[in-house]
């Protein structure tokens, strides 16, 4: 059974040719040593392979793997994590290995082997693959108002996809119909949340991206505290990508310019002067958000 010239998906082949030598005259030709490709679709593996002789072809066992078990090559073919997903070509010399509705855990290096009782041979060093998903990048946002920014998402991959790509949006888990392209510009509102997929690989989306929910702030320890302890004040929220943070403490109506700009505020060594309200900011491209405040009362001695 032979296989299509032709792949199903989307790959990109960083290398070009790698011709290997084995004894005897044997020889293996991968057609490309790094393939990347889109989680989802399906690739092959361009190979080739000189024998000495055509009289060997008839007793000639083929196999590509990526392990072994036991001190045994595992044929994919065997191996449950591909089961139904791979194809031998059979063709004389032909070696060519297809790998359709690829996970990410199929990211390896796969080799070929000829294995028959009287000689075996690995073709070494193999192919790797790199499987990767589609993600949606936020480029820094542009502030319309209170509520509304408008931002310029792109749908991207670590593989680079054909320019002909089509491309599925989603707004709050709705189609957007009519955004095929791998830009899709908007005026965000602050509460909805984006993703993407290739057309035709729509069970593969990408992670939502959306702005900071809530953040909450904890205190600890959450007992009395007493001048010149220890104390934490944790804020934390959820948001993708992923927030930055930016602490304030308000005296009376006035509120102090940010002096931390992380998740936690640690005092190593609270002071009565310390006491007082605070709260924090979570920030991403998307949006921030405000926390309710935290009263501190720090006990003195």
């Amino acid at each position: 059974m032979s296989l299509t010239a032709a792949t199903r998906g989307f790959v990109v082949f960083l290398l070009s040719v790698q011709v290997v030598q084995g004894q005897d005259g044997w020889g293996v030709t991968y057609t490309s040593t790094e393939i990347c490709a889109v989680k989802g679709s399906t690739v092959e593996i361009g190979c080739s392979y000189t024998p000495p002789s055509r009289s060997y072809f008839s007793s000639r066992k083929q196999i590509w793997f990526t392990k072994m078990n036991n001190g045994e090559f595992v044929d994919l073919r065997s191996d449950s994590d591909y089961a139904g997903r791979v194809q031998y070509s059979y063709n004389y010399n032909d070696c060519t290995l297809r790998i359709s509705d690829l996970r990410e855990s199929d990211s390896a290096e796969y080799k070929f082997r000829i294995d028959q009782e009287a000689f075996k041979y690995t073709g070494s060093p193999g192919v790797t693959l790199s499987v990767t998903g589609v993600m949606v990048h936020v480029p820094v946002q542009v502030q319309m108002s209170r509520h509304f920014v408008k931002a310029g998402l792109k749908c991207q991959s670590s593989c680079r996809l054909p320019d002909s790509s089509s491309y599925v949006w989603y707004e709050n888990e709705r189609v957007q119909t009519g955004r095929t392209s791998s830009s899709y510009s908007i005026y965000y509102d602050a509460g909805d949340s984006y993703s993407c997929a290739v057309n035709g690989h729509e069970n593969h989306r990408s992670p939502s991206v959306y702005p900071p929910k809530l953040p909450s702030v904890s205190v600890s320890p959450s007992a009395e505290i007493e001048e010149g302890s220890s104390v934490t004040l944790t804020c934390s929220s959820d948001a993708n990508p992923a927030v930055k943070y930016t602490w304030y403490k308000r005296i009376g109506k006035p509120i102090l310019p940010p002096f931390k700009k992380v998740p936690q505020l640690v005092f190593s060594s609270i002071h009565s002067s310390d006491s007082g309200q605070y709260y924090c900011i979570a920030e991403n491209n998307l949006g921030k958000k405000t926390s309710k405040d935290i009263f501190i009362h720090v006990k003195c001695e």
